[in-house]
């Protein structure tokens, strides 16, 4: 497997082992927010969630091909439903739709032939490779990982 595809899988992989961690988290730490102003584990993990289906969704299927990529989705919007939402679900239900939703798009990844990974595409003005665009995706990730670790002194 090509050596970039591995290292974003990996990350995603590892990823729902550490969302999978917080089951054991008490509901307290789970709801509080992990700085004033801030939001909670919940929302962070379940704002998640929704990006990793756009990509599935609207992304990955047409990275390749002739058709447009759609358009994407307006973020605050987005993230402040999935924050909503997380909110009203059970930390199980989040945890879950997390998990379910990363695996999903683990399997696209190794779906994508090791030769489209340096394959160069177009996201507005911006020519890319599939690295350095889940390289932005996993660093994301790491970022709002670290600020639950701090939060949780983990």
């Amino acid at each position: 497997m090509y050596h970039d595809k591995h290292q974003i899988i990996s990350h995603y992989e590892k990823s729902i082992v550490f969302v999978e961690s917080l089951a054991n988290i008490t509901e307290e730490q789970w709801r509080t927010p992990l700085e004033p102003g801030k939001w909670t584990v919940a929302e962070v993990i379940g704002h998640l969630t929704p990006w990793d289906e756009f990509v599935v969704n609207q992304r990955l299927p047409f990275l390749f091909t002739e058709e447009g990529l759609p358009k994407g989705p307006d973020v605050e919007e987005m993230n402040a439903n999935a924050a909503k939402n997380s909110r009203a679900q059970s930390k199980e239900e989040t945890i879950a739709n997390f998990i379910n939703q990363r695996q999903q798009l683990i399997e696209a990844l190794y779906q994508i032939a090791d030769e489209q990974w340096r394959q160069p595409f177009t996201i507005g003005a911006s020519e890319l490779i599939l690295h350095s665009y889940f390289a932005n995706l996993v660093d994301h990730d790491l970022h709002h990982f670290s600020q639950v670790r701090k939060y949780l002194r983990m």
